[in-house]
């Protein structure tokens, strides 16, 4: 269901924007370049082969914020709040569609939950957008202004990283408010609180700040996530001294800093120029779209929950203790199969791409890790390579856009049958590893 869902809903998408009242200039889109737009857009992930404000009309843009906004949240989420207005009945297969939607950790309570994940993404975005109107409405013009605020409150929000920029120059991001702290600490505001999970929202506001009645996913997402954006913060400061931030003030530095920790987890919004980082700069900013935001949220990448079991893992094995532990508590071998199935599918699937994309095209091996990491993260930050691959590279990334947003393990096992358990096993033999 999910599947074919996102599926349909990107080839609508498409044909949307294929229409004559949906693009700037003459001529025609191709369909190759409003389905990417659309998968983009859909899988909230940023990466574009045209500037949307310059290529889009009004009711382009519209179209992409639409899809931005039903892709960040679920369209089940949004067809199941609307069948709780009009009062419909929800059955067992469509909660349970709800629980592998969303990702929630069990599936009682789940339509309960709807209802504060809409509530909850309308207060977050209203906030943002008037926070952004501060900024925007004396630049832009009153009606311009609110409709920017808008438009970029949802984009980060649902981690999408689309923007309307292109006014001023196209392909720029956010580079022109670099040491705007309003429009940066909104921006990252919206990302990080995008980014946590619905669980995670509701765990919070059942249990208000007593981190100890937490659940342990909760515990484990808020730890990460601080981690995840001080360690890289100070190392991009670091790393970038004497490129991006060379020559910004001090209070710049950590500002772009910051944002440049926070945007790879999976928003694609971007400060400085993402082409010009250091060699180190950009493999952080791979690891951090590799490993993305978290569980049951707007973002992608295999998630910080994965990441943080994976590592679990791996110190349980050296220490040679018995189950893998973390705040008092042991978690399932299921769940460590899991992780690991998911990393090395991502993985997978990343270098598979990288390899093909580097056959059809002479590039700079970096940029392309970037551009494929961008992808299956659906991040969106870009070398700026994507506008010129060919026609067989951006079906790679096409595809890449629908895994990471779909799920790379959700996105195998609609291919599988259903498990069966044999009634007859094979003999067991070791073999040596590692």
């Amino acid at each position: 269901m999910l599947a074919i869902g996102f599926a349909a809903m990107i080839i609508i998408g498409a044909m949307l924007l294929m229409l004559p009242i949906a693009h700037k200039g003459e001529g025609s889109v191709s369909f190759l370049d409003a389905l990417f737009t659309s998968t983009s857009a859909s899988c909230v992930t940023g990466l574009v082969v045209a500037d949307t404000f310059q290529n889009w009309t009004l009711f382009g843009q519209l179209v992409i914020l639409g899809l931005i906004q039903v892709g960040g949240l679920g369209f089940i989420t949004i067809g199941v709040y609307i069948a709780v207005l009009f009062k419909k009945r929800i059955g067992l297969s469509q909660r349970e569609a709800i629980h592998e939607s969303i990702n929630t950790i069990e599936i009682a309570g789940v339509v309960r939950l709807t209802r504060k994940i809409i509530k909850g993404t309308f207060l977050f975005e209203g906030i943002g957008a008037v926070l952004l109107a501060i900024r925007f409405v004396p630049q832009k013009g009153l009606v311009k202004g609110i409709y920017y605020s808008i438009f970029h409150a949802i984009s980060a929000f649902c981690n999408a990283g689309f923007d309307l920029m292109g006014d001023t120059e196209a392909y720029s991001s956010l580079v022109a408010y670099e040491s705007d702290w309003i429009v940066n600490l909104t921006i990252m505001g919206l990302i990080v609180i995008g980014g946590l999970g619905f669980i995670v929202w509701d765990d919070l506001y059942r249990n208000g700040l007593h981190f100890k009645r937490y659940l342990l996913h909760t515990k484990i997402v808020l730890s990460a996530t601080l981690l995840l954006t001080i360690v890289p913060a100070v190392l991009f400061l670091i790393s970038e001294r004497n490129t991006v931030f060379a020559d910004m003030t001090v209070s710049e530095r950590i500002l772009g800093a910051l944002f440049s920790a926070v945007t790879p987890r999976t928003a694609g919004f971007n400060t400085v120029d993402t082409g010009s980082l250091s060699e180190a700069g950009k493999l952080m900013t791979i690891i951090l779209m590799f490993i993305g935001g978290s569980p049951g949220s707007t973002a992608g990448g295999i998630k910080t929950t994965t990441f943080v079991v994976m590592i679990l893992s791996a110190i349980a094995a050296i220490r040679s203790t018995y189950g893998t532990n973390v705040f008092g508590r042991r978690l399932e071998e299921d769940t460590i199969r899991k992780a690991a199935t998911v990393f090395m599918i991502n993985l997978g699937l990343a270098a598979i791409a990288a390899t093909a994309i580097m056959f059809c095209h002479e590039l700079p091996f970096e940029d392309v890790l970037l551009e494929v990491f961008s992808a299956i993260g659906t991040v969106g930050m870009s070398a700026g390579i994507t506008r010129e691959l060919s026609v067989v590279p951006r079906c790679i990334l096409i595809l890449l856009m629908y895994c990471g947003r779909l799920g790379s393990l959700s996105f195998a096992l609609s291919f599988a049958r259903k498990r069966i358990i044999p009634p007859v096993q094979n003999p067991v033999e070791k073999i040596v590893v590692g």
